[in-house]
């Protein structure tokens, strides 16, 4: 039974040594080789004075590279911290200094970037702290930077540290790593209860907020994914998820459970539906997980008539909502594939899912995000502390059980706020997460996401939901993408506005009394805006910060 995820790596090695671990375009590993790397990696962690708590830092795009970096991070003790590398470098700093990062690991074409940061990068971070040996490990006296490059032959990066880089930096290269050689690993006394990773998302304050998840927590999500998913051996996984965003824990740890293999999606591929539909046949995909709006692409633009996807089937869907007529189109092209849609903020792992039925052939609204995931516990209360037990009935989402986080780095207080006691328990003593998200109950017992507690806003003395806003908006047959945001207004409260992309631009009369004959006049918006894109995040969702900055 494995009890770290590191364990889930050694045990696949075992069992199938030769088994294709990770499929990507810098380099193929087999376990054996990525058990082989990882171990001579972590090693050079541990010489570097890194211990169990630590935190190590990784500045790669997923390749086979940061895989390796991912398990020997694990290996050496430490938990590992996925820096977004199309993040500015203010904010990656900001992230290396919070979280005390002790040696940065990067890719072969972030090297030279990654020493830049760590070079400017200030020694000390906030000024509170986890206090727990398993939760912080050691502040680093100094720095040092690892370049990972796991293909054949001396390739070394070419490294030009600036020159106020000081003795307090280290820079080692891919071939001096492989030259220190080591007998076994030590052990590290790790516990199920340590962290394994920190993964930074945006606070509401503009400064990011790092999420721990232990060992445990992330074991209870990756074996019951891997059950869900049926993973097996003969499996070829894909989430073309970055490893900051925590849809890669999926492709990265539950492969390796089943000793299936993990295949990296390629550089820009998802921006080219036909191409990317072309990939998917090549490379024998037979389970997927992203994001709705890659799947929308593809369903709209991808062609998919053109190809054999018949390999293809688990298509797995999480992080915002899947527009109903996209996902119709989508059945109609995949009709023997499994849809499932996994819901789970990244607090709490994937904590609740649903399987639409086979033969659905139509949908006329977002599918339900469904019941709880095993060893979990979902409930929703009501404003008025009740919990949600009847049909149509509304209340927020909560959240208990193993899968949780631990709290928020160095936050205590936003810990506090988001981990609290059960409000239905007698004696409450559990700690639960308060998801914020607004739920309703189906006639059979399934959650329906209604929307965010604070994308609640008031217009006119009314309170309106964006997200039902813009599922009105998704109904016309010529938008392919909207927003809806409040606009402050001293007399209103807030002005609805929405963004819309279509690839027929219909006029705004014509969207508004689209709008009129399905919503009340409240909720129509204000004004209305036509986009080419609309702007993203790194992890694919809308970036509604800089939406409403335009």
């Amino acid at each position: 039974m494995a009890y770290l995820l590191q364990d889930l790596l050694s045990d696949s090695a075992r069992r199938r040594p030769d088994g294709v671990a990770v499929d990507a375009e810098d380099r193929s590993l087999t376990y054996a080789e990525l058990e082989r790397l990882s171990d001579q990696l972590a090693r050079a962690l541990r010489s570097r004075g890194v211990q169990r708590g630590d935190r190590v830092g990784i500045l790669a795009p997923k390749a086979a590279a940061s895989v390796i970096a991912v398990f020997a991070a694990l290996k050496s003790g430490a938990c590992y911290v996925p820096l977004d590398p199309a993040s500015p470098d203010e904010r990656l700093e900001l992230i290396i200094a919070d979280s005390e990062i002790a040696v940065l690991l990067a890719g072969h074409a972030t090297a030279a970037r990654a020493v830049g940061i760590v070079g400017s990068a200030p020694r000390r971070g906030r000024a509170s702290r986890p206090a727990s040996h398993s939760q912080r490990g050691s502040a680093p006296e100094r720095r040092s930077v690892i370049v990972v490059d796991p293909r054949p032959g001396p390739r070394d990066a070419p490294l030009s540290p600036p020159d106020d880089l000081g003795s307090g930096t280290e820079v080692v290269t891919w071939s001096a790593t492989l030259a220190e050689h080591g007998d076994a690993l030590p052990a590290t006394g790790a516990a199920d209860t340590d962290l394994a990773y920190i993964l930074y998302t945006s606070g509401s304050t503009g400064v990011p907020k790092g999420v721990m998840i232990s060992h445990r927590a992330s074991l209870t999500f990756v074996d019951w994914a891997a059950s869900c998913a049926e993973l097996e051996e003969r499996d070829r996984v894909c989430s073309p998820a970055p490893l900051h965003f925590d849809l890669s824990v999926f492709d990265i740890f539950a492969s390796c459970s089943a000793a299936a293999t993990m295949v990296v999606l390629p550089p820009r591929t998802s921006m080219f539906p036909v191409r990317l539909a072309e990939w998917i046949q090549q490379q024998r995909i037979s389970v997927w997980y992203s994001v709705p709006s890659i799947l929308t692409l593809l369903a709209t633009h991808g062609k998919l008539s053109r190809f054999d996807l018949s390999r293809l089937r688990a298509l797995i869907f999480a992080g915002e909502v899947f527009p109903a007529k996209y996902l119709t189109m989508l059945l109609g092209q995949l009709p023997d594939a499994r849809f499932l849609n996994w819901y789970g903020p990244t607090e709490t792992n994937v904590c609740s899912w649903y399987e639409l039925p086979r033969g659905t052939s139509s949908l006329t609204a977002p599918v339900p995000i469904g019941k709880a995931c095993a060893n979990v516990d979902a409930f929703a209360v009501t404003d008025d502390g009740h919990r949600v037990s009847a049909t149509g009935q509304q209340g927020e989402l909560f959240v208990s059980g193993p899968g949780l986080m631990s709290g928020y780095w160095g936050q205590p207080e936003k810990t506090r706020e988001a981990l609290v006691a059960n409000p239905l328990a007698d004696a409450p003593a559990e700690l639960v997460y308060r998801t914020g998200d607004m739920v309703s109950l189906d006639v059979e017992g399934n959650f329906l996401f209604l929307g965010r507690r604070d994308g609640m806003v008031k217009t006119r003395g009314y309170r309106v939901e964006l997200g039902e806003v813009e599922s009105v908006l998704y109904e016309h047959p010529a938008v392919s993408e909207a927003a809806v945001l409040p606009v402050p207004d001293e007399l209103l409260g807030n002005r609805l506005r929405a963004v819309i992309c279509a690839e027929r631009q219909p006029s705004r009369e014509d969207l508004l009394a689209h709008c009129r004959r399905r919503l009340p006049a409240y909720m129509v918006p204000d004004t209305v805006e036509f986009s080419d894109t609309l702007p993203k995040t790194s992890t694919g969702k809308v970036d509604r910060v800089l939406l409403g900055s335009r």
